[in-house]
């Protein structure tokens, strides 16, 4: 049998067919892995997106920070009662007691009648209504007609709270501190530059708080504030944050008492009535602030007193038994475009000095710090120590952050002509 060898005709065809094939797959390979790594990121980040919306969980990146955060909650959450708890101990409850006719339905007007959009208030409706029952008989009889808060700044019993809160010369005050010790309080000091004043009760070893510097907080750090709200919870706590700083406005009691409070701090920490007096803390226990007033008809607008205005206050007390404030001697207004553009005057802020509507109100008191600097009327003072005088920073804001005794520089327009003039601060007489 003759063997027939066959060979394949289109092997080498074959081979070479393969080889352009592959060719082309290793190009179209490199090709697509290319793009692939090029695209790569944004798919994973459009991948995680989609997790994440349909709550599948963070990217395992992500996910690492979530116990940071977890563990920042747990710790703040662990020191704000350690902090209440070291601290509670020195905020007080001032209770205000006062002779007043029996007949008391009739006595209080509304605390919440005022105009003004900001109040303090320290009368509580508990102290208005007791009694309202025994009739319009005749006499007096002792009643409580409303609280505030306050806390210690001294070991032995300095206490420092409203000016707004023991207002009352004829009116009795209690301190009630955290322990429920009743202690009969003197007022030593009312500032009336500031609505601040001093209280001194009899005793030792009481547990003074810290004071921070409220010219080193920030806006958006957490704060608490403690005090005996609506004069019927003793030491509650509220927690916010700062909400702004270097605020103006003017407060109102109900009862015709107003004034302006400035530079003062805003937070949305619960301030409400009772309130007043009490501390502001940071989270390190240090007190920045005294609360002072809220807004009417707003959800958590309060605001409190800055800590560093109380502290020259509680040094003069301390060492001098008195608050001493400085004056110069100047009536004014404070000028605006409105009143530039009315009075053809070359200047729209500053101090403009005029008298008063009686015969007696002169624009520079005779023998003060003004006439011994040689102010006159229609003297325009512009700046004080290098800071202008305008809505925001007034003459009164500019002199009470000195001392009495202290001299101090005046930018003054005077008959057209810019000079500067010195003054030595002298204390104003009540």
């Amino acid at each position: 049998m003759e063997n027939t060898q066959l060979t394949p005709v289109s092997n080498n065809a074959s081979a070479c067919s393969h080889k352009r094939h592959c060719g082309k797959l290793f190009v179209v390979a490199v090709l697509f892995g290319l793009i692939g790594g090029l695209l790569s990121p944004f798919v994973l980040r459009f991948y995680n997106q989609r997790l994440a919306f349909f709550g599948f969980g963070a990217p395992e990146k992500n996910m690492s920070a979530a116990p940071i955060s977890k563990t920042d909650t747990v710790s703040e959450d662990k020191l704000i009662p350690d902090l209440v708890d070291k601290n509670a101990s020195g905020v007080v409850s001032i209770i205000i007691s006062k002779d007043i006719p029996k007949a008391r339905d009739s006595f209080f007007g509304n605390p919440f009648g005022d105009s003004l959009p900001f109040f303090f208030n320290p009368f509580n409706s508990q102290g208005d209504n007791q009694g309202q029952d025994q009739g319009a008989g005749k006499g007096t009889e002792k009643a409580q007609i409303g609280s505030g808060s306050g806390f210690f700044v001294s070991a032995d019993g300095l206490i420092v709270t409203n000016k707004h809160v023991v207002s009352d010369e004829r009116a009795d005050y209690t301190v009630i501190t955290n322990s429920k010790a009743e202690y009969s309080a003197k007022v030593l000091a009312r500032d009336f530059n500031n609505d601040i004043a001093v209280l001194k009760i009899e005793g030792h070893d009481f547990p003074a708080l810290a004071l921070g510097d409220s010219d080193a907080i920030r806006v958006g750090q957490t704060v608490l504030a403690i005090g005996n709200s609506l004069g019927e919870f003793a030491n509650s706590v509220s927690r916010g944050i700062v909400s702004g700083l270097k605020r103006n406005v003017s407060a109102g009691s109900g009862f015709g008492d107003t004034e302006r409070l400035t530079n003062i701090i805003q937070t949305d920490a619960a301030i409400n009535p009772g309130n007043s007096g009490g501390p502001l803390f940071d989270l390190s226990g240090e007190v920045i602030g005294v609360n002072v007033a809220m807004a009417r008809g707003a959800e958590n607008v309060g605001f409190a007193l800055p800590i560093n205005q109380v502290k020259r206050v509680v040094e003069q007390v301390r060492t001098t038994g008195k608050i001493t404030i400085p004056y110069l001697g100047a009536r004014y207004i404070i000028l605006d475009k409105e009143i530039q553009k009315q009075n053809n005057l070359d200047f729209d802020y500053g101090a403009l000095l005029l008298r008063g509507q009686r015969i007696t109100d002169l624009a520079v008191i005779p023998g003060s710090p003004a006439d011994k600097a040689g102010l006159v009327e229609n003297d325009i003072i512009l700046e004080v120590n290098e800071e202008k005088i305008n809505q925001d920073h007034s003459l009164a804001d500019a002199i009470g952050q000195h001392n009495v005794g202290d001299e101090i520089t005046l930018k003054v327009w005077h008959k057209g002509e810019t000079k500067e003039v010195k003054a030595i601060l002298e204390e104003r007489k009540q």
